[in-house]
């Protein structure tokens, strides 16, 4: 950390003095949100249509069936396309596939991984996630915001003090940098499988999902007159 003069503000009688603060926590996530991918394939466009309605109505009823932990539900993009022969003659449609994005927020995390094996192990669904986050209005950015502020003071403090001198008035404060939970890979990715192989195999065992620590940072840069040093 350095001190530096602005020469535009900055005068014998009222040096000026520039430090900045940072202050990083590591908290607990909120919430955790997770990817849901339905698809159906058929050699038809309307019972590949009726599939994948079906398909992702079981998904919603599912996620909604438990109840006050789900903070947020919202069905995203929706596609039905036909799939073309590669050989032959003119444009023949081989079969028609469909999908359809959800993305689900839950607050409770003890029931994620048991929510997301239920999921994976749905026709032909694939389960992304979870990506931790921060409500965007928790506290915890104003806590590290608060914090990055009293490390500059005690900075601009500490620089007078070694001057012989004292701070007079903030002439300035700037927020340089309020920095988010920074990014985690998602624990998993899993589904996707056909009806037959859903058949063939036993229900998986819950995952066990721990939620990893979040970091939270705040920079800020404040401008300080001081009382004249004596040197």
């Amino acid at each position: 950390m350095t001190s530096e003069a602005h020469p535009s503000a900055g005068t014998p009688d009222a040096p000026l003095l520039v430090v900045r603060g940072e202050a990083e926590l590591e908290v607990e996530p909120e919430l955790a949100r997770i990817g849901v991918l339905v698809s159906a394939r058929g050699r038809d466009r309307r019972s590949t249509l009726d599939d994948l309605t079906r398909r992702n109505t079981t998904a919603l009823d599912l996620i909604k069936s438990y109840g006050d932990v789900v903070e947020r539900l919202s069905t995203g993009a929706f596609s039905i396309a036909p799939e073309f022969t590669e050989r032959g003659r003119g444009e023949r449609v081989r079969s028609y596939h469909g999908r359809v994005q959800l993305t689900a927020e839950f607050t409770d995390f003890t029931v994620l991984g048991e929510l997301v094996t239920r999921l994976a192990d749905l026709e032909l669904t694939r389960v992304d996630g979870p990506w931790w986050a921060l409500r965007p209005d928790s506290p915890v950015h104003g806590e590290a915001r608060r914090r990055a502020v009293a490390e500059a003071v005690q900075r601009a403090r500490e620089y007078a003090s070694a001057l012989g001198t004292s701070l007079a008035a903030l002439i300035e404060l700037a927020d340089t940098g309020v920095e988010g939970p920074r990014p985690h890979r998602p624990a998993f990715a899993a589904g996707v499988r056909s009806l037959a192989a859903a058949e063939m195999r036993e229900p998986a065992e819950p995952l066990d999902l721990e939620p990893p620590q979040l970091r939270v940072t705040a920079q800020v840069s404040a401008h300080f007159t001081m009382t004249p040093p004596e040197l």
